[in-house]
């Protein structure tokens, strides 16, 4: 594994191609997250939204192009970003039988996050879910599920890159609002956001920038 790259940087995707099956997604993708920015990932249903930030995160590989990090391609040269990545997906992955907290503590040890019991009550607590958790996962709503998922960003390095997935689903207008709060302290730092969501985002400051899948790679 090549060595974790220090402070943030820009991931970015140069002349990328993405099929599945026999259908293309997308093609000809050039794509630059500059530290401190939000993007609005979007595009109809089936324009590859998830597939993008799934291969941004490593999680796939593409049909054509690369991905980058300050303009070279990742895995050449000793070019690595892979650790400065928080990927989020559809599915909160949480163990029904586990608490909340318990729950916290696996994916922050998933990622190599701090998850000493502070920081754990703290994250639990910013998402509104310190009385719950000691709950079992099973008792919690789909919204407080939605919460324990996203409450490992706050546990993540300050300057990562963050790929969100529909993070607004399931969650009520307080987590709305605590999450557009972490949005927004996260760009101040330093950090980068790529995100989708099915809703218009609410978050006003730094204004997100929007990016039409389906403009920049046509079909």
């Amino acid at each position: 594994m090549h060595p974790p790259l220090a402070g943030a940087g820009t991931l970015g995707a140069r002349a990328l191609a993405c099929k599945r099956g026999r259908r293309l997604l997308f093609r000809g993708l050039d794509l630059q997250l500059a530290p401190g920015s939000i993007t609005w990932l979007r595009g109809r249903n089936g324009s590859g939204k998830t597939s993008l930030l799934r291969i941004l995160a490593g999680l796939s590989a593409p049909s054509e192009g690369d991905i980058t990090w300050n303009g070279a391609p990742i895995g050449q040269a000793g070019v690595s970003a892979r650790e400065a990545i928080v990927y989020i997906g559809h599915a909160n992955a949480l163990k029904d039988d586990l608490t909340a907290t318990e729950s916290l503590h696996f994916l922050s040890r998933l990622h190599g996050f701090e998850c000493a019991a502070p920081a754990l009550a703290d994250a639990l607590r910013r998402f509104g879910l310190h009385s719950r958790r000691d709950a079992p996962v099973r008792t919690l709503s789909q919204g407080q599920r939605r919460r324990v998922a996203l409450a490992r960003l706050c546990l993540a390095p300050a300057d990562a890159m963050w790929l969100l997935d529909e993070p607004f689903d399931a969650l009520d207008a307080e987590g709305v609002q605590a999450l557009n709060a972490l949005l927004a302290e996260h760009a101040a730092r330093g950090g980068s956001v790529l995100l989708t969501s099915h809703v218009p985002l609410t978050l006003s400051s730094p204004a997100p920038i929007s990016l039409q899948l389906g403009e920049v790679a046509p079909t």
